[in-house]
């Protein structure tokens, strides 16, 4: 049996434990990830977008985006579309796989040890954390859960499940002709959430990434977002269709800190409640996540109430966001396919849309929510809904 010892064992290789591991290792401190997948960025269950801005917020290499996004196209239930373009490139489709690696690459750089091994268990003890992973164990004085949508370890350790949760189906297909971003809503093709379709430009070939998050069975329904979608962008409907499916967290869990603990990204249920985009937040999560254990480790604090800085860090950080988005999705799931047309016709006509672009931008959402909700006529249609 093998016994290491290290300073910081994360569980997670993906953008999350990356981006903490990378932080902690430059700051002198011994660093081991464990990835239960024989290749970091493999398998691939994101859509890959990511906010331009992010790039220079996080010090990220622009290496890995293969192209931008400027225009989204809105597809009601009754088939009505309206179109919305941002004056600037806001949004970027990034190589997923690559863009993971790049991190590892870094990490790896700065001094994480990354293994690839799966851990089985647990236990947090008076003296550091014990990791049972492959044929041995690890010591760590902290373990950081960066191990995107699984929760069994957080249950075990009494930190709870996200609150609000949905199904995603995702799959890329090569596409004879691309467009700009759809999103579908429904209950045909998506209740309670929405489907989409997004143009990937690799040197290659040109794909599409065509994805559902909803209630209910969410293979059936990409099929169905597949089936309405294919003729326009020329995709052929077959083998090798099958999407990959994930639990999609909407909502932070319980408690993302404890003793010698920390919950990092998906994880931790740190989403964007609207649209479950994580990118952004994991990103934002390993730094702040590192930021903390630096000065906890330096001190030898690692107990739970000096680790809580980091969700006191995060919701300062995103807790006005997550609260109003969370207001909004749980209101969305409740709109019925006349409530949402009526939402469209109401873009067409009567003021929505100057809304839209003068307060949305793609990773703050609270000012176009609160704007909408202060607009009568769609406020009318929400509460009502929201009161249904």
């Amino acid at each position: 049996m093998n016994h290491d010892q290290s300073d910081v064992a994360i569980i997670g290789g993906g953008p999350a434990g990356l981006s903490a591991g990378l932080r902690i290792a430059r700051a002198g401190w011994r660093v081991v990830l464990f990835e239960e997948h024989p290749d970091i960025g493999e398998p691939v269950h994101c859509t890959g977008v990511l906010a331009r801005d992010a790039f220079d917020a996080f010090g990220l290499s622009s290496h890995t985006v293969l192209n931008e996004l400027t225009t989204v196209r809105f597809y009601s239930p009754s088939g009505d579309t309206i179109e919305h373009s941002t004056p600037e490139v806001e949004a970027v489709v990034i190589d997923r796989t690559l863009f993971d690696r790049a991190l590892a690459d870094d990490a790896e750089r700065a001094g994480v040890c990354i293994r690839h091994a799966r851990v089985t268990s647990i236990d947090v003890e008076r003296e550091g954390v014990r990791l049972t992973a492959g044929d041995g164990h690890t010591w760590a004085r902290v373990v950081v859960l960066a191990c995107g949508a699984n929760y069994a370890l957080q249950q075990r350790l009494g930190l709870g499940l996200p609150r609000m949760m949905l199904q995603s189906a995702q799959a890329e297909l090569p596409a004879g002709r691309i467009g700009p971003v759809e999103v579908h809503f429904g209950a045909y093709v998506a209740p309670g959430g929405f489907a989409w379709a997004v143009p990937v430009e690799r040197p290659d070939r040109t794909c599409v990434r065509v994805g559902v998050m909803c209630e209910g069975d969410a293979s059936r329904h990409y099929r169905l977002m597949l089936g309405s979608i294919a003729k326009r962008w020329g995709v052929r409907v077959g083998e090798g269709c099958s999407p990959r499916l994930k639990i999609l967290p909407l909502a932070p869990i319980k408690r993302t800190y404890d003793d010698r603990v920390l919950v990092l990204g998906d994880a931790a249920g740190l989403v964007k409640p609207t649209t479950g985009g994580g990118i952004y937040y994991s990103l934002l999560s390993g730094e702040l996540a590192a930021e903390t254990l630096v000065k906890a480790l330096a001190t030898d604090q690692v107990h739970r109430d000096a680790l809580a800085a980091y969700e006191t860090a995060w919701r300062g950080r995103l807790g006005s966001e997550l609260r109003w988005q969370l207001i909004l999705r749980r209101i969305a799931r409740r709109l019925s396919d006349g409530d949402i047309d009526r939402l469209f016709e109401l873009a067409r006509t009567d003021g929505i849309m100057p809304i839209v672009r003068r307060t949305a931008t793609f990773n703050r959402h609270r000012e176009f929510i609160v704007a909408l909700l202060k607009h009568p006529p769609a406020r009318r249609v929400l509460f009502r809904a929201a009161l249904a």
